[in-house]
């Protein structure tokens, strides 16, 4: 029994120094690997209602949007200290200036901060002097009671299709088990069940009215055939995206504006 004493007091030493003992709910800092966030606050910028920009830890890889773009680093943590070791990269599509500008100050905030600390259930990125460079709060996970709109769809062919002009595609998540929605030009419901990161649903059923257009109902079958081939689901900000086993793209949703 000393001897496992013993040892076991080594090993807590040779973690605290290497940096990697694990934190506990409890700590002052707790680990940021596999969270996902969404912006609540950006000193001197008004946030709008539109854009949500988002910050998701994986493994030593830091991305998500900037409220425009798509960004992506990697980043190191010691006890609550934060050094990002690439400056990153993005893609480089326009938007309104407004949006453009707020999105230049949240990346350089993230880049600014050295430090970081969890206070009121909120994520606080810190720069030097311990000053606050931006606030974020925990990216919901709640499926039930939520209501999306289809912007992509999975064509069955290795390519997302845009959603058709004029059309629209619905899909609400009821308390039950259950979702339904528009598919299109007719109506849908199927079950579901959803683990963590893991979503599945039941083959779907619907009503049988014919699309006014051929683009429209090629559309719905896609969308149908598609939910049978979601196996994982990523929630982003506003968006929510459906994927395959394989990691393919199935269905690209964005929610509803609460009422």
């Amino acid at each position: 029994m000393r001897m496992s004493i013993t040892r076991a007091i080594a090993l807590l030493f040779a973690a605290t120094v290497a940096g990697v003992i694990p934190m506990t709910a409890n700590s002052e800092t707790t680990s940021l690997d596999g969270t996902s966030w969404v912006l609540a606050s950006l000193p001197g910028h008004d946030l709008g209602s539109t854009h949500p920009a988002t910050l998701h830890f994986e493994g030593g890889n830091a991305g998500g949007s900037d409220g425009c773009n798509r960004y992506a680093m990697s980043y190191g943590v010691k006890g609550d200290k934060l050094e990002w070791t690439s400056t990153g990269i993005s893609t480089q599509m326009a938007c309104a200036p407004d949006v453009m500008e707020r999105a230049q100050a949240f990346l350089d905030a993230l880049r600014g901060s050295t430090s970081y600390r969890m206070k009121n259930g909120q994520l606080e990125l810190l720069g030097d002097g311990g000053n606050v460079r931006a606030t974020l709060d925990p990216q919901s996970r709640t499926l039930a009671g939520t209501s999306w709109r289809a912007t992509g769809i999975n064509n069955g062919k290795g390519a997302v299709a845009s959603i058709a002009l004029g059309s629209q595609v619905t899909v609400l998540f009821g308390t039950d088990g259950r979702v339904s929605g528009f598919a299109g030009c007719n109506n849908y419901n199927a079950g579901y069940e959803a683990d963590e990161s893991q979503l599945k649903f039941t083959q779907a059923a619907s009503t049988r009215k014919m699309c006014a257009s051929e683009d429209v109902m090629r559309q719905e079958q896609a969308f149908l055939e598609a939910l049978e081939t979601v196996s994982t689901m990523r929630f982003e900000g506003r968006r929510l995206d459906l994927r395959r086993a394989d990691g393919a793209l199935a269905i690209a949703l964005i929610r509803d504006e609460e009422k």
